[in-house]
């Protein structure tokens, strides 16, 4: 979460979980979406660790999850980076040929055609 204060807006971001999280965090594991929202960046996906130590049942959750090793899959990571790369050039190629065109569009409103 701290790492976010730091970030551009208009970044990328992605979360990590650990095994257990999704069935027993509740409404607060969509805490990084809101924010990202609020700071201006794209939350583009979750990574669910589909294995690992169960937390025991406990009432305090994140005294198990805190400091967890999360697992990877490293063709998940590939295709995730691929699709928000495109995403992000797509985007900014659209963005510069708009402003290219609001540029030209402002130009000719500009220019007097008087005679």
């Amino acid at each position: 979460m701290t790492n976010m204060l730091f970030m551009d807006r208009s970044s990328s971001i992605m979360e990590f979980y650990p095994m257990g999280w999704r069935q027993r965090a509740g409404g607060g594991q969509f805490v990084y979406r809101w924010m990202a929202d609020r700071a201006g960046m794209r939350h583009e996906g979750s990574w669910w660790d589909p294995n690992g130590e169960p937390c025991p049942r406990s009432t305090d959750i994140l005294s198990c999850y805190k400091n967890r090793q999360i697992g990877h899959n490293e063709t998940y990571f590939a295709e995730w980076a691929a699709r928000v790369f495109a995403t992000a050039k797509e985007r900014k190629t659209t963005s510069s040929f708009s402003e290219a065109t609001a540029e030209e569009h402002r130009r000719q409103e500009t220019t007097c055609n008087c005679s």
